[in-house]
Parts: C-alpha cells; sequence; structure tokens
C-alpha cells in the first residue's frame, strides 16, 4: 500500500505560494501542488476561477464561523472533503442505477 503513496510525483507534494486579493487586502497562500490542482477543478465544476473559489470559501467561513484561524489548512481540508464526496457520488451512482433496474424506489 505505501507504494501508492511513496512514488507519488514529488511535484505534487512541493509548495507553492500564490498571492491574491481576499476582500481587498493581497495576501499569499501557500499549498501543496496537488491542492492547487484539486482547487482548481473545485472552481471549474462551480464555474469559477481558483481565486474567486478562494474568496468565496473565506467569505462563507467567515460568515459561518466569524473567523479562520489557519485559511490554508481550511483549504486543505475543504479539498479532502470535496474528493470523499466526490468518491461518494461514484459509488452511490451504481447502486442507485442496479437499484432502478430491480425496479426499487
Amino acid at each position: 500500500m505505501c507504494e501508492l503513496y511513496v512514488k507519488a510525483d514529488p511535484i505534487l507534494y512541493e509548495s507553492r505560494s500564490r498571492s491574491l486579493r481576499i476582500r481587498g487586502v493581497v495576501t499569499t497562500l501557500r499549498l501543496e501542488n496537488q491542492f492547487w490542482d484539486i482547487l482548481r477543478e473545485i472552481a471549474e465544476v462551480d464555474g469559477m476561477t481558483t481565486n474567486q473559489l478562494i474568496t468565496k470559501l473565506y467569505d462563507e467561513v467567515m460568515e459561518y464561523r466569524g473567523e479562520v484561524v489557519n485559511f490554508a489548512s481550511f483549504l486543505r481540508v475543504s479539498c479532502t472533503r470535496y474528493l470523499a464526496q466526490r468518491r461518494a457520488t461514484v459509488v452511490e451512482l451504481p447502486k442507485a442505477r442496479a437499484q432502478e433496474g430491480r425496479g426499487v424506489s
């Protein structure tokens, strides 16, 4: 099992910083390339740029929580939650189709 992780391309876990403007303030976020790729995917699915998505997530978490202690960690967790949700959807589709085929509702 460890080979799956150990053989990952090192570029995926290399960190990269990006500057963006959130609520009029220029800030720098440092995330691993893998997370930037996932954020880009989420943004594309939602019809946004990565910066727009990040700004929206920041606004929503601030509205809900009132603060963000570690925004980079919040983004990483958001990425993993997105992947878990996507995986659950992929697993549930065949089950739903099988039930439809049997007339189960």
